[in-house]
């Protein structure tokens, strides 16, 4: 309970300070935050997971940190998190070194995303559904159902 409490406490106080440019890039200081991001992350919480799966994703340093970020940002996903899933579907679709591009995952992603309310998941998939892709042909039935939910969405 106590180390929740720390957890907690030490999360909100990191997530105060990433905003200060400056201090962020002190080494010590970055050292601690990424710790309470970490913890924090650790215990389950999805919002957290999402946020520090885009830090170490996007900012993160070597293959280490960008698999790490991967794996929260597919708890976050699973978990229902809109934005993780769309994130997740623009890794799919663009491949890397050890997955080729998978329009198939992309998709699943982007669905998953456009049930949260993700609108730009919705925009996607009508593109990806228009033209089709790698591992995907195009359905242009799925295309104006996502058309739909994209307008629904707000775009």
């Amino acid at each position: 309970m106590l180390w929740t409490l720390r957890a907690r406490l030490g999360y909100w106080l990191a997530r105060r300070l990433f905003h200060w440019s400056w201090l962020v890039q002190q080494p010590r200081a970055w050292s601690w935050m990424q710790g309470q991001f970490a913890r924090m992350a650790a215990l389950g919480d999805v919002s957290v997971q999402s946020f520090y799966g885009h830090l170490l994703l996007f900012r993160g340093q070597g293959l280490g940190a960008r698999q790490e970020g991967l794996r929260l940002l597919q708890l976050a996903a699973t978990a229902g998190d809109g934005k993780a899933a769309y994130q997740l579907g623009v890794v799919s679709l663009a491949g890397d070194l050890q997955r080729a591009a998978d329009a198939q995952s992309a998709a699943s992603w982007w669905v998953k995303a456009a049930s949260a309310g993700h609108p730009l998941a919705a925009r996607r998939l009508v593109g990806l559904y228009q033209q089709g892709g790698p591992g995907l042909a195009a359905n242009p039935e799925l295309a104006t159902r996502y058309e739909a939910r994209a307008t629904e969405l707000g775009l």
